[in-house]
């Protein structure tokens, strides 16, 4: 299969590094590096280009990364509550998106897009879950999202306690022991 050779204008994870010259599938370069402004076509004259401004887009990358980690430092540890109807077993009767939890990110005090967002696949149970934030190429954080039914229960979580069937599995434990101690006391 053809393969398109272009130059990367930034960090490419699992590609390559700012000026690497790579070959791609066709489909890869016109779909998601050439619209993104990820890389351009590598011919004579957009090499001489890149050549001459490799400096300044260099500064400007060592800027950017700078100021994404001056971010990732001041919102590090960032919590996200996000409140869903979910049934007996915790199992949410939808599921949370890379965009739910960009706009809890947002609210949070961090200005995040969805694209930031590294989900592998949507939430779709109750608990804590780590999820990582692309703030630049070089930069990621990590960020835990929470995922209750009320605020009440999202404070539990946090401090470790069971919610939803696990707690009344360890409420009707008590609640027998209880009786137990009763009876013998008795």
């Amino acid at each position: 299969m053809a393969q398109v050779e272009l130059i990367l204008l930034q960090r490419v994870e699992k590609l390559g590094q700012m000026g690497d010259l790579v070959k791609v599938k066709p489909g890869y370069a016109r779909n998601f590096l050439l619209p993104q402004k990820k890389a351009i076509r590598a011919n004579k004259s957009n090499l001489a280009k890149f050549e001459e401004q490799r400096a300044q887009l260099e500064a400007l990358n060592i800027k950017r990364r700078d100021e994404a980690e001056r971010v990732a430092e001041r919102v590090g540890g960032l919590s996200v509550v996000i409140i869903r109807q979910a049934g007996e077993s915790g199992s949410l009767y939808g599921s949370v998106s890379s965009r739910d939890i960009a706009e809890g990110c947002t609210a949070g005090g961090l200005t995040v897009v969805r694209s930031q967002i590294v989900l592998d696949q949507p939430i779709k149970t109750l608990g804590l879950t780590k999820v990582r934030v692309v703030l630049h190429p070089e930069v990621s954080m990590t960020v835990t999202v929470n995922v209750a039914r009320s605020v009440e229960e999202a404070e539990k979580q946090v401090r470790g306690e069971a919610v939803g069937q696990a707690a009344e599995d360890n409420e009707v434990m008590d609640v027998e022991a209880l009786l137990d101690q009763q009876e013998e006391d008795a």
